[in-house]
């Protein structure tokens, strides 16, 4: 590719008359204008047809050769690359928070071989490019993983949670996990089981879009989540996210009532049948709900986990075969999504009857994001009741899920583990239903 690497075609032979390098300030003569901006690569698999420019506000515009009238090099450069300033140092009066690093989209940058936002950037870079981290705490950065959140599995939450411990065993005053976002309600969920009793916030973060965008929301979601590990009166595993599209507050979920909602919103996250735990604004803490946990504390982790557990949503048509499926594939504890109160067909709750007889276990759970379950209202949850599959009333299926492969990483089996899903650990269900 030379001096313009991901241009071919038409594009690549325009730039070569005007003998342009990438990481050149470019000036391109259109039909409505001319545009100035520096010249950036294009991800391989794009088309021949268009130059892209990165504009001196920071976004990137891609120019249709058919509009354009020829360009010229307004002044050579060099081509893109990074070298994050040396992060400052921090009072020594500031709290100490880890910053625990596992990938994601907070932790990304663009690749130009194919276009997509992959995991590039350390989390000492992320301290570096987001000063104002050194005025909330003293921030001591470990990159755990490199993996994008689809790729996280138990056994990362247990590497997790156990650098937690040992960080918390070190004297830190709070930790940040930085995390994808598409898996982060069950990381958040299992995290609050293995810690459950954690003397500090534990605080998990994300961003919806990547560091290297003007729109991006890792810089302010990444400065509360320092700011409140570090200093909160608190304790517990938390979610920070964006509060409402504005930067401006940052929402705190508990780790075991939150959920994504919304595909690429940055305030996508919502706490579900509870109130947000905390919000947060540019001058510090602006609300704390009643009866968080306070600091301190007795602590005694838990951080194993199983992962012999399987998330079933119930659909109509459903094959039986389904859970038998899930058996042959070594579930041990199956949670169902069924409709409104807690519902399947009845050839399903047959087969979930079987499974219980063999020694497992079956939870319902409901699909509904509001309500809970109830099996004492139709002939159905009757049946289901009968048959010994396990109502989790209000807790959500992502949560149930989470839990199993905790109750599971105990060693917990038949009515032992039937007796853990119930009893609550770490508000996974609620004693009334917040209206919200």
């Amino acid at each position: 590719m030379g001096d313009l690497p991901g241009y071919k075609g038409r594009a690549l032979r325009f730039l070569q008359a005007a003998k342009a390098s990438i990481g050149d300030m470019l000036e391109v003569r259109t039909k409505w204008g001319v545009v100035t901006g520096t010249l950036v690569p294009r991800y391989l698999y794009g088309d021949g047809d268009h130059v892209v420019l990165k504009l001196k506000s920071g976004y990137n515009v891609g120019l249709g050769l058919d509009g354009l009238d020829g360009a010229a090099v307004k002044a050579k450069g060099e081509k893109p690359s990074f070298s994050p300033p040396p992060p400052p140092k921090s009072p020594e009066r500031l709290p100490r928070v880890a910053l625990l690093g596992t990938g994601g989209t907070i932790a990304s940058r663009i690749d130009y071989r194919t276009g997509a936002v992959k995991p590039a950037m350390s989390e000492s870079e992320l301290h570096s490019l987001v000063p104002e981290l050194s005025g909330a705490a003293k921030v001591e950065a470990e990159v755990m993983f490199d993996i994008l959140s689809e790729n996280v599995a138990p056994r990362h939450w247990g590497k997790m949670a156990k650098r937690v411990v040992r960080a918390v065993d070190e004297g830190v005053d709070g930790v940040v996990i930085t995390h994808g976002t598409d898996t982060l309600g069950y990381t958040a969920a299992a995290l609050s089981f293995a810690l459950a009793g954690v003397p500090v916030p534990v605080v998990l973060v994300g961003a919806q879009r990547s560091p290297d965008r003007p729109s991006s929301d890792a810089p302010l979601n990444l400065v509360a989540a320092v700011s409140v590990a570090g200093t909160a009166k608190f304790s517990g595993v938390y979610v920070a996210m964006h509060l409402g599209e504005s930067d401006d507050k940052i929402a705190f979920h508990r780790g075991t009532r939150v959920r994504k909602n919304h595909t690429s919103r940055r305030d996508a996250f919502v706490s579900v049948g509870v109130p947000l735990a905390a919000v947060w604004g540019r001058g510090g803490l602006e609300y704390v709900s009643e009866g968080l946990p306070p600091r301190g504390g007795s602590f005694s982790p838990r951080p194993a986990f199983a992962p012999g557990a399987a998330l079933l949503k119930f659909y109509p048509s459903m094959p039986p075969g389904a859970v038998r499926s899930a058996r042959r594939l070594g579930a041990r504890i199956i949670v169902v999504e069924g409709t409104g109160l807690g519902h399947v067909s009845g050839d399903v709750a047959k087969e979930l009857g079987l499974f219980v007889k063999s020694g497992g276990v079956a939870c319902m759970t409901s699909q509904c994001i509001g309500g809970r379950v109830d099996l004492n209202v139709y002939e159905t949850g009757r049946d289901l009741l009968q048959a010994g599959v396990v109502p989790l009333d209000d807790m959500l299926a992502e949560t149930a899920l989470a839990k199993a492969m905790w109750v599971l990483g105990t060693g917990a089996k038949g009515d032992r583990a039937r007796e853990m899903m119930v009893h609550d650990v770490a508000g996974e269900t609620t004693a009334r239903t917040f209206p919200g």
